[in-house]
């Protein structure tokens, strides 16, 4: 009987520990402050030198936006003359949502692939400053890509992300090359 006593004192003591560490979860979840909905900080980008570095390296019209209202907010940016002259711009919209600026030399389906995350050309289109941009739909991103005959000098241009087709077009419009 002494062996019975001693694995039920292991087996109480276990219980009374899970139920103390839940207990202390609890407490911490309800006490500590936290605030679900907001939004990450995610710091603003000075992008000027990058976008300059880009349009004197690449062998297109690298095109950034001009005139977005402050809160467009650059995110990322990277130029990669190693890989293809790729340029890419990412913004956080007013909304909170994601759009993203992407241009490349590479292969044009591969890219847009790449750039769209998967996203499936559509027919519909639409004209953005003269221009014929295609819709693009997908699971995780929409897109704008610039229709083939209106490509910057061989360079594919895209403007995807998680926003509405209205902010990809407002980045599309604001869009100037250098």
């Amino acid at each position: 009987m002494a062996g019975t006593n001693g694995k039920q004192k292991t087996v109480r003591d276990m219980v009374l520990s899970l139920g103390l560490v839940t207990l202390a979860g609890l407490v911490m979840y309800l006490f500590i402050p936290h605030d679900d909905d907001k939004e990450p900080n995610v710091p603003r980008v000075d992008y000027r030198v990058e976008l300059l570095t880009a349009r004197r390296a690449a062998a297109y019209p690298v095109a950034a936006p001009e005139g977005l209202p402050q809160s467009w907010k650059a995110t990322s940016v990277r130029f990669d003359a190693q890989e293809h002259d790729t340029w890419h711009l990412g913004f956080h919209a007013p909304d909170g949502e994601y759009v993203t600026v992407k241009q490349s030399m590479d292969k044009r389906i591969p890219f847009i692939e790449d750039a769209t995350q998967g996203a499936e050309e559509t027919e519909a289109t639409e004209e953005i400053g003269g221009r014929t941009w295609i819709r693009y739909t997908g699971g995780r991103y929409d897109a704008l890509v610039l229709a083939e005959g209106d490509d910057v000098k061989g360079a594919t241009t895209v403007v995807a992300g998680t926003g509405s087709f209205e902010q990809l077009a407002t980045m599309a419009k604001a869009l100037k090359t250098s």
